[in-house]
């Protein structure tokens, strides 16, 4: 009986073949009190020892059919297990507890795991929770001896089912047997979904009920675009289906295309698409596609992604190689935004009663000067080699903005007091996520050179709704009229102010926003790299002068964000 099922598009595509049901082994254990705890640390710390073999051919594995960029998640997972943060504890529970090493693994895990997936406004850093899981899953199986499935060893078609992948389940997977994946759980930030999107198979994650809803060799749709799986589906679905993937094969061609092209309407008007990075790794893929800039850095991963705080050194050569590899494109480098709900094991943070509303980003930075100023100089240092753009994320009032800019300010007069070279065409701009700012921003475009408004927080702060809470989930609207005035607002004090204005937020790369944000004048759209063919194919559709009344349309005209997406749909469908 055919059944359809509703989950998140991850990776962009169609695949039609029958379901591959990944079936783990059972790593239940028994609680066990030792006697000879240092023979038992010795069993985990063999444990350990496997599982880094392991992972190393993994990665290698992965290096070849993914590349080195994308293995780089092993290496994360490799410092996992090197990380005394992790096995010390687990260690040192086994000593305190004279419990074994199940018992004490499975502790120590689930506490990593509920402290990244509490972290509900950094979609990133919960999805950390899957690594812990991939990395303790790995030990587990060591611990009591059983093996997790060999996923290389595919030999034909399939749609592959699971609960949830994990990176190294994704590393192994051969593109040209699995076809596409359906997952339960995951999000679109997730690294096997990441890696579905480098690999270039159709994915849909967080259906909820995959795995009970189909069974081995059923046949199975993975439609990646539209966020479907469909169990067994009729002879007509397969057909229609498996024309839609032909097609969307031949646009992505279509798309290659304009990776050397400019990014302009079809009257001729142009503007910038710009990609988003968390790291120096991530320029390779902003390359590959296109992208006319960086329009955000996001910084704060330098600093996830170590065991204590980066250098000036370390930092000054991540931005450099950033800007020396855009070969003077711009680069807009947002300063850390840690604090809050994104906690960092080495720094020891105040816990707060709501973390989305407390100590973070800017606020931080200047309560943190050293840290600040350390930041600051590594940018200033970097300016000198390409075309550098400074960002204060979370600026909610002027004062803030003044603090930070004379911050800034001292340093660079420092450097240069030194004889240091700094950029010449150095801008400094401010993210306008605080609905305080974007209600304020014809003032605030009068201290910057630009700003960028990041939707995520913007729109979450403005309905009062926090986005990674399910029950208030229906709330966080991006086409709200209300949202859409304070970004039309922004924009428009932007260029009376004589400055330009980006948008770094997801809704950047949205078919639906897209059109609306054009017709607001919106200068940059920066947004994921794999996002950016497609959304300069679409600008090249579309003539701003058709689009002239839109804008008023969808801020004063509707009421809902219903009715503004379907304005929009009834625009594109006749494009």
């Amino acid at each position: 009986m055919t059944e359809t099922l509703k989950g998140i598009a991850a990776s962009d595509g169609v695949a039609v073949a029958p379901a591959y049901l990944l079936v783990e082994p059972d790593l239940s254990f028994e609680k066990k009190t030792v006697s000879d705890v240092d023979a038992e640390v010795a069993r985990f710390e063999k444990a350990i020892a496997d599982s880094k073999a392991e992972l190393e051919n993994i990665r290698s594995v992965a290096v070849k059919s993914l590349g080195e960029d994308e293995a780089k998640v092993f290496d994360a997972h490799l410092l996992f297990l090197s990380d005394p943060e992790f096995t010390g504890q687990i260690e040192n529970e086994i000593k305190n507890s004279t419990e074994n090493s199940e018992a004490a693994l499975d502790a120590v895990a689930q506490n990593f795991i509920t402290i990244f997936e509490s972290m509900t406004d950094n979609e990133y850093m919960q999805e950390r929770a899957a690594d812990v899981r991939d990395v303790s899953k790995r030990i587990m199986a060591h611990l009591l001896g059983k093996e997790l499935p060999n996923l290389a060893a595919i030999d034909h078609e399939v749609v592959l089912v699971a609960e949830d992948l994990t990176p190294s389940d994704t590393a192994q997977l051969n593109k040209d047997y699995v076809k596409g994946f359906v997952t339960d759980l995951g999000g679109r930030t997730a690294h096997s979904a990441i890696m579905a999107r480098s690999l270039e198979i159709p994915a849909v994650v967080g259906t909820q009920k995959i795995t009970t809803s189909v069974k081995n060799g059923q046949m199975l749709i993975a439609d990646g675009l539209d966020g479907v799986a469909i169990v067994e589906p009729t002879d007509e679905q397969v057909a229609e289906y498996t024309k839609k993937g032909e097609d969307f094969a031949k646009q992505k061609a279509e798309w290659r295309k304009l990776k050397n092209e400019p990014s302009v309407t079809a009257d001729g008007k142009r503007f910038t698409i710009a990609a988003n990075i968390g790291t120096p790794d991530d320029l390779d893929g902003v390359l590959e596609n296109g992208a006319e800039a960086v329009g955000l850095f996001r910084t704060e991963f330098l600093y996830m992604n170590s065991n204590d705080f980066p250098t000036e050194e370390d930092q000054f050569e991540a931005y450099k190689k950033v800007l020396e590899g855009m070969n003077g494109k711009q680069v807009i480098i947002r300063t850390m935004d840690i604090g809050g709900d994104k906690h960092l094991s080495y720094w020891d943070l105040p816990e707060e009663m709501n973390p989305f509303l407390g100590i973070r980003a800017i606020r931080l930075s200047l309560k943190n000067q050293e840290i600040f100023r350390t930041q600051l100089r590594a940018l200033l240092r970097a300016s000198a080699y390409g075309k550098l753009g400074i960002m204060f994320p979370m600026i909610g009032t002027l004062d803030e903005l003044h603090q930070a800019k004379a911050v800034l300010k001292e340093e660079k007069d420092k450097l240069v007091a030194k004889g240091v070279k700094v950029g010449d065409d150095l801008q400094v701009g401010m993210m306008i996520e605080v609905p305080a700012a974007a209600v304020l921003a014809d003032q605030f475009a009068k201290e910057v050179d630009f700003f960028s408004i990041g939707t995520n927080d913007l729109i979450q702060y403005t309905m009062a709704a926090d986005r990674g809470n399910e029950h208030v989930s229906y709330l966080y609207q991006p086409y709200n009229p209300s949202v859409l005035r304070l970004i039309k607002h922004t924009i428009d004090s932007a260029h009376e102010a004589g400055i330009w204005c980006g948008m770094c937020g997801e809704a950047a790369g949205d078919s639906i926003m897209f059109p609306i944000l054009l017709s607001m004048g919106l200068d940059e759209y920066s947004m994921s790299a794999t996002s950016v063919l497609r959304i300069r194919s679409e600008m090249k559709k579309l003539s701003t002068a058709d689009l002239a009344d839109l804008a008023d349309k969808a801020t004063k005209e509707s009421l809902t964000s219903e009715e503004n997406i379907a304005l929009v749909k009834k625009i594109m469908a006749d494009k």
